[in-house]
């Protein structure tokens, strides 16, 4: 069996091995019983001389339950615990190994008990169940060996049979590996990251979604693909109904998102995959089940936004079509959810979410997820609170009490009634500020010495832009064009970004909309555009460097961007300019295609506007040479704020470190002010700070008279702006700026307290 000569497992030996594991699971005897048959079974079939079993038990222990080749006398006795061995390491990480020389693994651990002293070659998967490790299966060989990729899948579908055994319950009592004690009946509460903003209380119901695979092996392939293909159109048709009611509903965004996800479901490699595991002998449930667990093993250790969320969405399909599968057309129970529910998954699609009935569902509490899912972006359209926070699933039983605070990314377990009291007032509270912030929506954002202030929106999405008139913002100060191309699976062509930023004109009317151009890369990357993994990805090739680098793309979105104005203002921002040659590089594209646009006779912008972000701190160094070629120029804060501090703002550990509103950040904005008003540009800032009411009342004090932000800061500010005395706060400010402090935000409120300034 040694050297290149050993014999290959292929398609029929795997075929063969499933009709056999189908006997034993069809047979007599115990858990134990069958468990030491399959292990032999796989040792022969696969020509191993070691098969071995281990099960989780309580306390995160594997525990070798059965073997096929190491000492008998191991079973029972030898434990490992997680991450501990290579056994523990394939637990740890839930996914498989294949190693052809496993005692140079660094996670290797010697068992003299157990015997495997001979054994060079290691192959092993974990035991899912669900999104749960439940043990690992391995197999072994005394000589060197590379294991095919056919040995590997073979393992994962036997370790799916086997978790049919732990489940049910015939190995270990699944009481033991559960919470034991009374703590669970107690209050508690989880931190985690607030996605959706919002204060919500309701019972919790646990999104569900996976089935129970009660048989593994088919007995009749051809059956199975025709059940897999049926239950496949009946899905398709299913999300073509979510995609008309929600076009009738008028939510146009989720629609958009929503068509993405179809096509996820008609993802060639997905269902190829699919029908192969089914061709092997598998039930069309347990190759849909055991593709989605390859997948999540192989994606697992990936940490990019896009592909985790994109691995959620094939983890919503999966879930769909396994409910297709059973002849259910959804997850949902009407008749038995309460009328105010709190949805808690460890992950969920878009589709999954609109399942449920809305007019009940009052916030989302997800164990995985980011602000940009899916998910969370349908969730926003619908303002339902979102947060996202680990072990809820652990924590939360079903009809609990909850309270998801979105707006603090906070969840109240079981909350004590003064918890319950305290939230009700906190509830109380906004609906007041909301009346407030109604009835001043059509007043001017006018100081209170008559300082003239424009509100304007930060916007991403054609959801985004009915919160113009609701918020009674003047325009749109930074559209966020990236955004679309980022839920797309592959890179959209003029036509259809034209289609796109006409419609957004169409929304705005009127009102004026600065087009930010493609920024992405850093944290986020197009799953359609390779760069390589960078080691200082905020530092790295993103944003204008891209579109210099590969100017047809940034052709391409200004080309869309001049026929979609047709005729019309347009303005158009670059982001990232770190030097005032990369501003001229950009504008010259921009030049070539207003030649092209003409030379084709079509209708030019009515008026242009090209302008900047300041986001990178070289470029205050070269304002006399940049702002003469401007029309408008924007600061980005977030990023200014981490490039001048040094100071990654996604890592908790420095984000909070330095403070904008500190001395030397506002003698930077002092300085854009002064250097803008001498060379007539226009200013704005459309980062964080302008949404924050005392951070904007600094920025109006430093001299700043456009500010954009989010819809819901909107109301805030302009309450604090309409309060506020401009002379007095800018006499105030004119000593602060040389001062060492490390945050002027202390000083700034309490001039607010005692000018009746409402932060």
């Amino acid at each position: 069996m040694g050297g290149g000569m050993q014999p290959r497992f292929d398609g029929t030996s795997s075929r063969r091995l499933l009709a056999r594991l189908r006997d034993i699971m069809a047979g007599s005897g115990s858990g134990q019983d069958r468990l030491d048959k399959i292990v032999t079974l796989i040792a022969a079939e696969m020509k191993a001389d070691v098969c071995s079993c281990y099960v989780m038990r309580a306390g995160e222990v594997l525990e070798l339950f059965s073997t096929e080749g190491l000492n008998k006398t191991a079973v029972h006795n030898t434990r490992l615990r997680v991450g501990e061995g290579i056994v523990g390491y394939i637990a740890g990480h839930a996914r498989p190994v294949a190693l052809d020389n496993a005692p140079s693994h660094p996670s290797f651990a010697y068992r003299p008990e157990t015997g495997e002293d001979p054994f060079q070659s290691l192959a092993g998967v974990p035991i899912l169940r669900g999104s749960k490790v439940r043990g690992v299966l391995v197999i072994q060989h005394k000589d060197r060996r590379r294991y095919v990729e056919e040995e590997v899948e073979t393992l994962q579908t036997i370790a799916m049979v086997v978790a049919e055994l732990v489940a049910q319950s015939e190995l270990v009592n699944p009481v033991e590996v559960t919470t034991t004690g009374d703590p669970v009946l107690l209050p508690a509460r989880l931190s985690g990251t607030a996605m959706s903003a919002g204060l919500a209380m309701g019972l919790a119901v646990i999104h569900r979604p996976q089935l129970t695979i009660r048989q593994m092996v088919a007995e009749d392939a051809d059956a199975e693909l025709e059940r897999f293909n049926t239950a496949l159109q009946t899905m398709h048709s299913a999300i073509d109904d979510l995609l008309e009611a929600a076009s009738l509903a008028g939510l146009s965004e989720p629609r958009d998102i929503l068509e993405t996800y179809r096509m996820f479901a008609e993802d060639r490699g997905w269902l190829s995959r699919i029908r192969e595991a089914i061709r092997v002998g598998l039930t069309a449930e347990a190759a849909v089940q055991q593709v989605q667990n390859d997948t999540r093993a192989r994606m697992s250790h990936l940490t990019d936004p896009y592909i985790r969320e994109r691995l959620m969405d094939f983890e919503d399909l999966t879930n769909r079509l396994l409910q297709h599968l059973a002849g259910k057309t959804n997850g949902t129970d009407g008749a038995t959810l309460p009328d105010d529910m709190i949805l808690v998954a460890r992950s969920m699609g878009p589709a999954e979410l609109l399942d449920y009935d809305r007019t009940r569902l009052r916030g989302l509490l997800l164990e995985e997820g980011s602000p940009a899912s899916h998910v969370c972006i349908v969730a926003r359209a619908l303002n339902i609170p979102v947060v996202q926070a680990g072990d809820a699933l652990n924590r939360i039983e079903p009809l609990d009490q909850l309270i998801v605070d979105g707006d603090h990314g906070q969840v109240f377990i079981r909350p004590a009634e003064d918890i319950q009291m305290a939230f009700s007032e906190a509830v109380a509270l906004q609906h007041r500020k909301e009346q407030m912030y109604a009835e001043i929506r059509n007043l001017p954002s006018v100081t209170r010495d008559g300082v003239p202030i424009s509100i304007q929106l930060n916007c991403g999405l054609l959801i985004d832009l009915p919160h113009l008139t609701a918020s009674g913002a003047e325009g749109v100060g930074l559209y966020r064009t990236e955004i679309p191309f980022m839920v797309r699976a592959s890179y959209p062509d003029v036509t259809a970004q034209t289609t796109l930023y006409s419609r957004i004109m169409d929304e705005v009317g009127d009102k004026p909309v600065v087009f930010r151009t493609l920024d992405v890369g850093g944290d986020k990357m197009l799953p359609y555009m390779t760069g390589g993994e960078e080691e200082n990805p905020a530092l790295g090739w993103r944003a204008v460097r891209i579109g210099l680098d590969h100017p047809s793309l940034l052709r391409q979105q200004l080309r869309a961007l001049l026929l979609a104005a047709a005729g019309r203002p347009l303005s158009v921002m670059f982001p990232m300019i770190a030097e005032v040659a990369e501003f001229d590089g950009a504008r010259r594209l921009l030049e070539l295609e207003l030649k092209r646009l003409e030379a084709q006779g079509l209708a030019p912008p009515s008026g242009l506007r090209v302008g900047t972000m300041l986001e990178v701190p070289s470029l205050l160094w070269q304002l006399p040479a940049l702002l003469p070629k401007l029309d408008f120029l924007s600061v980005g804060s977030n990023d200014l704020m981490q490039y001048l501090f040094a100071a990654d703002r996604g890592n908790p550990r420095t984000s909070t470190r330095y403070d904008p509103l500190s001395p030397s950040m506002l003698c930077v904005m002092r300085r854009l002010v002064d250097e803008c008003a001498r060379h007539k540009v226009s200013l704005s800032i459309c980062g964080e700070m302008a949404g924050r009411p005392l951070d904007a009342m600094a920025l109006i004090g430093v001299g700043f008279r456009t500010l954009s932000m989010s819809p819901p800061s909107v109301g805030p500010v302009k309450t604090m702006l309409r309060s506020l005395d401009v002379a007095a706060l800018r006499q105030y400010m004119s000593g602060l700026y040389t001062g060492a402090d490390h945050s002027l935000r202390d000083k700034l409120k309490t001039f607010g307290r005692d000018h009746g300034v409402i932060i």
